[in-house]
C-alpha cells in the first residue's frame, strides 16, 4: 500500500485536489486540524490553535484516521497532511513539540507509514480566510517555508505541485504515482 501526503500552506488547494482524487476512485483522508478547529469552535472555543493542547488533539485524530484507513487497504491512499505537518504547525505557532507528536513521528517513520515522496502543493498567490483559516497571505508564505524546511529535515522528498488549474495539478500527481508504481 502506498500512502501519499499532500502538504503545503493553508489555502493552497490541497483539499480541493484531495476531493478530486476521491472522485477518481482513490482512497483519501481529510485534514485533521480543520476538523479539530470545527469541533472546538462548536464548543465555544473561537481560537483553539492558540493553545498547545490543540497539537495533541490533531495528533490523536491523525493517528485514528490513519489506523482506520488500514481497514480499506486500497493500493493508493492520499492524506491531506500528516504528523510532519503538525510538527510544522507547532513550530510555526511557537508551541513546544509535545511527546505525543514526537512519539507519532517516530512510529510513522519506524513503520514507514507514508511514502517518502510528498506532494508539496504550492500557494495560489492568495489565501482566502475562513472560520478555520485566519492566516494572512504573507503569513501563509512563512508557514509554507516552515513546512518545506520541516519535511526536508525529516528526510522527505518534496514533489512540487505548482499553482495552476485543478486538472493539471491532479494530472501531475497521477503521473508521478504511475511512474513510481512499485507496488
Amino acid at each position: 500500500m502506498k500512502r501519499y501526503i499532500l502538504t503545503g500552506t493553508p489555502g493552497a488547494g490541497k483539499t480541493t485536489i484531495l476531493r478530486r482524487l476521491a472522485t477518481l476512485g482513490y482512497a483519501t483522508v481529510e485534514e485533521a486540524a480543520t476538523a479539530v478547529i470545527a469541533d472546538e469552535q462548536a464548543c465555544g472555543d473561537a481560537e483553539p490553535w492558540t493553545r498547545p493542547s490543540f497539537i495533541d488533539k490533531i495528533v490523536a485524530l491523525q493517528r485514528r484516521r490513519q489506523m482506520q484507513s488500514i481497514i480499506a487497504a486500497p493500493l493508493v491512499q492520499f492524506f491531506d497532511r500528516s504528523p510532519i505537518c503538525t510538527h510544522a504547525l507547532s513550530t510555526y505557532a511557537g508551541h513546544p513539540i509535545p511527546e505525543t507528536l514526537s512519539t507519532e513521528i517516530e512510529r510513522i517513520t519506524r513503520e514507514q507509514i507514508y511514502d517518502r515522496r510528498v506532494f508539496f502543493v504550492r500557494n495560489l498567490g492568495f489565501c482566502e480566510r475562513t472560520e478555520a483559516r485566519r492566516i494572512s497571505f504573507e503569513d501563509s508564505l512563512e508557514f509554507e517555508r516552515v513546512h518545506e524546511q520541516t519535511y526536508r529535515s525529516f528526510g522527505y522528498q518534496l514533489i512540487d505541485i505548482p499553482a495552476g488549474p485543478l486538472p493539471e495539478r491532479v494530472a501531475t500527481i497521477r503521473t508521478v504515482i504511475s511512474q513510481h508504481a512499485d507496488f
